[in-house]
């Protein structure tokens, strides 16, 4: 979270989660996520994100999930964003809004990419208790994907474990070595891909100096801006001077 064929699912370990199991319990807690909130109607804006989300993963080590990583708007004008293990990223229009060029887009992205690489919302199944608090929205989630194929209804046995990532992505949040984990991820990430990695600390003072504006997200589910910057200030990295070469197509996209 940012400021996150038919093989049996495994109840033991994150070891035996295959590709194919996280897609089936991704799509289920994105429709959860969609069953919360509205998308947001632009198209442009949409597409020029997953261009982004592709550069970063195409200079990565890390293959993509079972259909691939696709970027979602959502229509909130909270501060947030989070992602499924079964690739869906979803940022919120507010929080687009608060950029001011693609490397900062590209440090929200790179981030929640990271949780997905490193597995935290899988590991919330075997690292947290179950809970029951979102049940019946889970039932329902569970129930539409396994309507859509057979091998789909082992889904439905991961009920609990749709709950709780929910709750976690949009309640609770990632521990706080969780997110410097997925911090020092999207910095390298960043790097490699020719984005200037201070990018991510510049979002971060963006969103420190928003703090307590009200619109909730972001800040009730992250540690604080202020413990991420020291954080990624102790890091050592180069910085590359590749922006003017993205700044016109970014001032170009009307979010």
């Amino acid at each position: 979270m940012f400021f996150s064929s038919a093989p049996v699912f495994s109840q033991t370990g994150t070891d035996d989660f295959s590709p194919l199991d996280a897609y089936y319990l991704g799509r289920a807690v994105a429709a959860n996520i969609l069953n919360i909130y509205k998308l947001y109607s632009n198209t442009e804006a949409v597409q020029y994100l997953n261009r982004i989300c592709q550069a970063l993963v195409i200079n990565s080590d890390y293959p993509s999930p079972y259909i691939g990583y696709f970027v979602i708007v959502i229509d909130s004008n909270e501060f947030n964003a989070f992602a499924t293990p079964g690739g869906h990223i979803f940022v919120t229009r507010k929080l687009i809004e608060s950029t001011a060029s693609e490397d900062m887009l590209a440090a929200i992205i790179a981030h929640e990419l990271a949780h997905i690489v490193l597995k935290h919302g899988v590991k919330i199944i075997n690292e947290t208790k179950l809970e029951n608090e979102l049940s019946s929205v889970a039932d329902w989630a569970a129930s539409t994907a396994a309507s859509k194929s057979a091998t789909a209804e082992r889904a439905a046995n991961f009920r609990d474990s749709i709950t709780k990532t929910v709750d976690v992505l949009m309640r609770s949040g990632y521990s706080q070595t969780q997110e410097f984990e997925a911090d020092l991820e999207a910095v390298v990430m960043l790097a490699r891909t020719g984005y200037d990695p201070g990018a991510l600390m510049g979002m971060l003072k963006v969103l420190q100096s928003a703090k307590g504006s009200g619109n909730g997200g972001f800040y009730s589910t992250h540690p604080s801006p202020e413990q991420r910057i020291a954080n990624i200030e102790a890091l050592k990295f180069r910085k590359n001077d590749t922006q003017r070469y993205r700044a016109q197509r970014f001032k170009g996209v009307k979010f």
